[in-house]
């Protein structure tokens, strides 16, 4: 059985954050959505391979992030795009992969900005109960939420209707980007693609493949973050730390009050300020500053400012308002 972790997005939402950084190698904690990952299909036998997908921009970030992990699955698999406007779509990519790769085993396919509180194994022994493909899904308690996913309704195993992001959901239950695949159904993505059909969005394959026969259904209650924007960023960050704060032994904190989920990675310097669910990346500064539900990028200095929900680029140097248009942006 083989593994994919998707992890060809540009992640535009997350920019000037994830301009020239994966955001499925962000920290989250001490660990990453990407390791987070490996650690699971690393520790299941029935994985021989696991292949990270990605595009030639941000290859060698991956490459070099395998050289120096642990995991010994991972291959890095690189499709020829650069950017946002050349990408293959989600689905495009999967068959790009499955035919660049000769792949004809049985597949998991996760996208790699998922955070799950189940482990991966779960999902596997699942599949290998049923006769056919299966997805994981999770009831995200909102309808209004619903509509930005593909909705789901179920037996409790069996996938019974699939609308991707419909305008009126008929319930909270969500399909997440975790798929298994049959190797007798690989073929079928080409034939999708053939179609004319959105190449981007996996659930459209999804809703078109149950159409034409049964998908099994994993339903999970624990926790799940799609980490596609800034907020959703800082509440896993929030949920990894259980809510507490996490500071680099190396960084300074002087004068300041750190509130709940805060991460200070190593070499920052926060002064005179209060944080609050923040991400202050390596060797940047933050001084006479009231910050909460932002992001401070490598080796930017923020001063003088109270604001909410304000993302600062690396090496952007920002003081009362001004350096947003070249540096940062508010969410």
């Amino acid at each position: 059985m083989k593994a994919v972790v998707l992890a060809g997005g540009y992640a535009t939402r997350l920019w000037p954050i994830t301009k020239d950084r994966p955001k499925i190698l962000l920290p989250v904690g001490d660990t990453t959505p990407l390791s987070r990952l490996l650690d699971d299909f690393e520790a299941d036998t029935r994985i021989d391979t696991v292949y990270v997908s990605t595009n030639e921009r941000f290859a060698e970030e991956f490459e070099q992030f395998v050289r120096d992990s642990r995991f010994e699955k991972p291959v890095v698999s690189v499709e020829t795009t650069r950017s946002e406007d050349q990408k293959l779509g989600v689905v495009g990519a999967l068959a790009d992969l499955i035919d660049r790769e000769g792949i004809d085993d049985d597949l998991i396919v996760v996208g790699g900005d998922n955070l799950f509180g189940f482990g991966l194994d779960d999902f596997v022994d699942f599949f290998e109960t049923r006769n056919g493909p299966c997805v994981a899904v999770h009831d995200i308690g909102s309808r209004e939420r619903a509509r930005a996913y593909g909705v789901v309704e179920t037996d409790g195993t069996h996938v019974e209707s699939f609308q991707e992001k419909p305008a009126h959901p008929s319930s909270s239950l969500v399909s997440t980007a975790c798929y298994a695949l049959p190797a007798t159904v690989l073929p079928s993505i080409r034939r999708y693609l053939s179609g004319q059909t959105n190449p981007d969005e996996p659930g459209r394959y999804v809703q078109w493949l149950n159409e034409r026969r049964s998908i099994g259904a994993f339903r999970f209650d624990e926790t799940w973050y799609d980490i596609g924007s800034p907020e959703s960023y800082l509440e896993a960050v929030a949920w990894q730390s259980d809510g507490g704060c996490h500071i680099a032994d190396d960084a300074t904190v002087r004068n300041s009050d750190i509130g709940p989920a805060v991460h200070v990675m190593s070499g920052a310097e926060i002064v005179d300020s209060s944080l609050e669910h923040c991400v202050v990346f390596p060797s940047a500064r933050v001084a006479d500053c009231d910050l909460s539900w932002s992001i401070v990028d490598e080796h930017a200095e923020v001063a003088a400012l109270a604001r909410e929900d304000l993302l600062v680029g690396s090496h952007t140097q920002l003081t009362n308002d001004r350096g947003i248009a070249d540096g940062g942006r508010e969410l």
